[in-house]
């Protein structure tokens, strides 16, 4: 299984054409034999800014996929709707694997971050480490927690990515960042993440 994420900024003059030119894409690749799953979300903070999160059932799907006439178009839609180059990041699976296990139940809110992070390689390895420590704990222990994974990035030692969904906010901010484990992560990620941690904090809504 290889996972992806692509993050596009369309101008804002544009983004309802390029959205739905995304969303035609989306119905598409869902009828790809390579496709496990596809979703398309929009930034809460921008609304011109969107993420789309796909697996894969190998890099030899992503390469066919690349070449769909579907995809084709929205790369061309692209050249003139987009403020730059799509951010392309080709995941790496970590301990513990991606679990999708869990559903939203009809009465959640759910709330879904994206949170890509530039990270001083030396401390790499003990993230990963304590990430599997967190991941873990969270799953099992808080109900609000429907999806927690973390990935690594392919050719970018110094970056990592966290896909989370969450039953209601404040799971995350009065619960989540509570707990004993995610204080631990919390303090090693102060020394580990190059800048300000909220830079790297997105937080989108599905489309």
């Amino acid at each position: 299984m290889k996972s992806t994420i692509v993050k596009f900024t369309a101008k804002p003059e544009h983004k309802d054409t390029f959205v739905a030119t995304l969303k035609e894409a989306q119905a598409a690749t869902q009828k790809e034999a390579g496709n496990k799953e596809i979703r398309v979300f929009v930034s809460k903070a921008e609304d011109n800014v969107f993420f789309v999160y796909e697996r894969w059932a190998d890099k030899a799907a992503i390469t066919s996929h690349d070449n769909e006439p579907h995809t084709k178009k929205l790369m061309e839609v692209g050249q003139t709707a987009l403020q730059s180059a799509p951010d392309f990041y080709f995941l790496g699976d970590t301990n513990p694997l991606p679990d999708h296990s869990k559903s939203a139940n009809p009465e959640d809110e759910v709330f879904i971050i994206f949170f890509i992070f530039k990270l001083r390689t030396e401390f790499r390895e003990a993230l990963l480490e304590q990430f599997e420590d967190h991941i873990i704990h969270t799953r099992k222990e808080e109900e609000g927690n429907i999806l927690f994974d973390l990935y690594t990035v392919d050719n970018q030692e110094d970056t990592l990515a966290v896909y989370e969904h969450w039953r209601k906010e404040s799971d995350v901010w009065d619960i989540h960042f509570n707990q004993p484990y995610a204080v631990k992560t919390g303090k090693l990620m102060e020394e580990a993440v190059i800048g300000d941690l909220k830079q790297y904090m997105n937080f989108v809504k599905e489309i």
